[in-house]
């Protein structure tokens, strides 16, 4: 197995938490947007707004077709000669297939796909109708446009840019070329050494982290102020700061120990959990919720979301309006943009003895899919019960209070009560999935190679739990502020993975040439 693991010079030279530049850029972010929140709330706000309107109205569209490329490039990979490629430089997988799917259903999905489930459909159903479908709000004729627009949203697209093209780059890069399991890899092919020691690795390095940092505070955040809310709904608990704190507390003793204790312990027994756990809540909902309807909705968007898949990707401010592709379109694929490179390595690391068509297609195919009907299941009963006046979100969602939507379609579903608490604890370890799993990875990135300390894991765990905490006692708001931002982080993100358009097909066929499948 040439090179592996390969360690950084900062790995070799005893630096426990990995690269100084990384470390520094990294936690230099953290203090300086925590220090301008106490600063100005006001100025951080505007200053975060701006590059937010900014980058959604300019490169929207360039996301967009970022992500439907590289959709489309991966598959044409996937039923190449070259995908049945090895990756890894591993014969056999380390894991069994369902321990594999668990963790990256739990760890891409995240706790955003629970949060959104619910109420993004509903949402499109009574707030504001999709500009690809024009229907009538809250009408049978909206139903299909609204669960479409979801399946686009978190779809083949998003799935795809989360390590289509790029964790072939890097199990090629790491595990045969020997070189560091980081995000400055991915530029390798373009630059050479110049980006892969000192400042330019450590920038190039540090931007994926803090984008990274940028999207799990915001669900970690998220999280707390939903079950607070839920604790006091449903049992009348208080849902100030002193409960939302405590479900930090528990939040990240759970991820920080998962994440210590490492991908085959703890990172595998949360995702199993949870896979079982979703499992036992969509049957249930399947088969005692509104059942004919689900799956009568499910067909009709399924062929709305393929019959206008094309139009939908490359949509514009052209034929919608410019705040609804700012908060929805592009927000979410600038969000998975962000995302990229980090999900890319923790992909490439569990992914080894499997073969580049399994990994693809287990990517931007089966998960796709399976969210879909995640989507249906949750936000298509949501539906269901608005439109027979079960239930009303169109006030709380025109506010965007996907928290109230969440616990309203849980507590209209079969066993109300019960469902509620269990769709709260299901959200809570999505969330917890994705702190544990990005923890390490970011561990990874710090130090160059799949095997970091628990002293870096641990550290890197609970400094997003204590960065959410901090911003949470500072108000909701700035929770909000730090996910727009990596709308922002995008764009630095973006020129990092565009090269794998190319690059990724040669690491398949890379793969292949060594393992005497092509010439």
């Amino acid at each position: 197995m040439a090179g592996y693991p390969h360690r950084t010079a900062a790995a070799r030279d005893g630096n426990e938490l990995g690269d100084p530049w990384v470390l520094g850029i990294s936690v230099g972010f953290i203090l300086l947007f925590i220090g301008l929140s106490v600063y100005d709330v006001d100025l951080l706000s505007q200053l975060v707004g701006a590059g937010f309107s900014w980058t959604a109205k300019y490169l929207g569209a360039y996301f967009q077709l970022l992500l439907l490329l590289t959709f489309v490039i991966a598959i044409a990979v996937a039923i190449s000669p070259a995908g049945g490629a090895m990756m890894g430089d591993l014969e056999e997988p380390e894991m069994s297939t369902f321990r594999w799917v668990a963790i990256i259903m739990c760890t891409l999905l995240a706790g955003g796909g629970v949060f959104f489930a619910a109420g993004e459909p509903v949402y499109h159903f009574v707030a504001q109708s999709p500009p690809a479908f024009d229907a009538e709000l809250g009408t049978t004729e909206a139903i299909q446009g609204a669960l479409a627009q979801s399946f686009m949203h978190w779809g083949f697209l998003a799935w795809a840019v989360l390590g289509g093209l790029t964790s072939l780059v890097l199990a090629h890069a790491h595990y045969v070329k020997g070189q560091p399991l980081q995000p400055r890899t991915l530029l390798y092919p373009v630059f050479g050494d110049r980006v892969m020691h000192g400042l330019p690795g450590g920038i190039v390095d540090a931007v994926c982290v803090i984008a990274v940092v940028a999207g799990t505070v915001g669900p970690i955040g998220f999280l707390a102020t939903q079950v607070a809310y839920g604790g006091n709904v449903l049992f009348g608990l208080s849902d100030g700061y002193g409960t939302q704190l405590s479900v930090l507390v528990i939040l990240g003793t759970i991820y920080v120990s998962s994440a210590v204790s490492g991908i085959h312990r703890g990172i595998q027994l949360l995702s199993r959990f949870n896979i079982y756990l979703a499992l036992v809540i969509g049957a249930v909902i399947l088969i005692f919720g509104p059942t004919l309807f689900l799956v009568d909705a499910y067909t009709q968007a399924l062929g709305a979301y393929l019959g206008n898949f094309l139009s939908m990707a490359t949509m514009t401010t052209q034929t919608a309006p410019d705040w609804w592709m700012k908060w929805w379109t592009v927000f979410f694929f600038a969000w998975f943009i962000g995302y990229g490179p980090l999900m890319a390595l923790f992909v490439a690391r569990i992914s080894r003895g499997r073969t580049v068509r399994q990994m693809i297609l287990a990517i931007c195919v089966a998960a796709p899919v399976a969210t879909t009907i995640w989507f249906t299941l949750l936000g298509g009963s949501g539906i269901y019960y608005q439109l027979n006046s079960t239930i009303d979100l169109a006030e709380a969602l025109q506010s965007f209070r996907f928290d109230v939507a969440t616990l309203t379609v849980a507590e209209a579903l079969p066993l109300g009560g019960l469902m509620a608490v269990a769709i709260l604890i299901l959200t809570t370890i999505f969330v917890a999935t994705t702190g544990d799993s990005m923890s390490y990875t970011i561990s990874m990135v710090a130090t160059g190679h799949d095997r970091p300390s628990t002293i870096v894991r641990a550290f890197w765990g609970i400094a997003l739990a204590v960065m959410a905490g901090i911003l949470l006692y500072m108000g909701a708001g700035q929770i909000s502020a730090l996910q727009q931002f990596i709308v922002v982080t995008a764009i630095p993100v973006s020129l990092i993975l565009l090269p794998s358009l190319w690059t990724g097909p040669k690491a398949a066929y890379a793969m292949a040439r060594r393992q005497g499948l092509v010439r």
